[in-house]
């Protein structure tokens, strides 16, 4: 069993570095996940209203045998919930399907920038975290010029912003940014969409050169530039394949060779734009 090393976030707790994304799964899919992820040695689970799967989330977790402690647990409310009022809704909502006191990370989806709620709700974020009931806050599909706007009107900085980043969309400008201010990057389909990345040759070569797959090859970049990664899968065989990254190291040679798949950010979601 292998456990994920942590990162410190810019409040003081800590993330593992790998965790379960849990997107598309339904509740019983997910709570069936969560058991196998703990016996993969995961503890840290990624879900959000938007799934839909928040209540078998919380069921695994009491499945697993373990204490509520041992888990790192986030959740993201969506633009139904933007806005004070709304935001305070939308987290006991959560916490009474997760059927917990508290989670530990609580982030915006998306920026919605131009309802532009998202400000008055990361107000309402930072008084549920006093309150307790998420040990820390977030965002999600934010850009550098939204975090300028929040960072403006507020002297809480996100301890984690949760981006779309993968070899083949790598948002460098971003990660610098994030970097600077004491932001943790975190990836959601860090191993891109569909089959496409992972069957590129050069991932191909430096997986049979470590004796790794090529999934492993791409956790393993993730995981040596400090980000977190949220892999999903409801495979137990995969799910060990995703967390087991820690006993081998990419060159320099290799990271050069992976970071010729970045295709721009152009390739990836434009949340000035997109979202929910």
């Amino acid at each position: 069993m292998a456990l994920s090393p942590l990162v410190e976030l810019n409040d003081g707790y800590l993330i593992p570095q790998i965790g379960l994304g849990t997107w598309p799964l339904n509740d019983r899919e997910v709570a069936d996940a969560v058991v196998s992820a703990v016996e993969a040695g995961y503890r840290h689970i990624d879900t959000a209203v938007k799934y839909g799967n928040e209540a078998g989330v919380g069921e695994g977790i009491r499945a697993s045998g373990l204490n509520r402690e041992e888990f790192f647990v986030t959740t993201k409310l969506d633009g139904e919930f933007q806005g004070e009022d709304r935001a305070v809704a939308g987290l006991e909502g959560s916490l009474k399907r997760l059927n917990m006191e508290y989670v530990d990370l609580l982030l915006i989806h998306w920026p919605l920038p131009r309802r532009g709620d998202f400000i008055s709700t990361w107000k309402t974020f930072e008084r549920l975290q006093a309150q307790g009931k998420a040990r820390s806050i977030g965002v999600s599909n934010f850009k550098p010029s939204h975090l300028e706007q929040l960072m403006w009107a507020s002297d809480v900085v996100p301890a984690v912003n949760q981006i779309q980043l993968n070899p083949s969309v790598t948002r460098s400008a971003d990660c610098a940014y994030h970097e600077h201010h004491g932001i943790v990057t975190e990836s959601y389909s860090p191993l891109g969409t569909g089959f496409g990345l992972l069957s590129a040759p050069v991932l191909n070569r430096i997986a049979g050169k470590h004796g790794k797959t090529e999934g492993q090859v791409v956790l393993r970049w993730h995981v040596q530039q400090g980000l977190v990664a949220i892999p999903k899968s409801a495979d137990p065989r995969r799910m060990k394949e995703n967390i087991d990254v820690f006993d081998f190291v990419l060159d320099d040679e290799d990271l050069a060779a992976i970071n010729t798949l970045d295709e721009g950010p152009e390739a990836g979601v434009n949340s000035d734009v997109q979202g929910h």
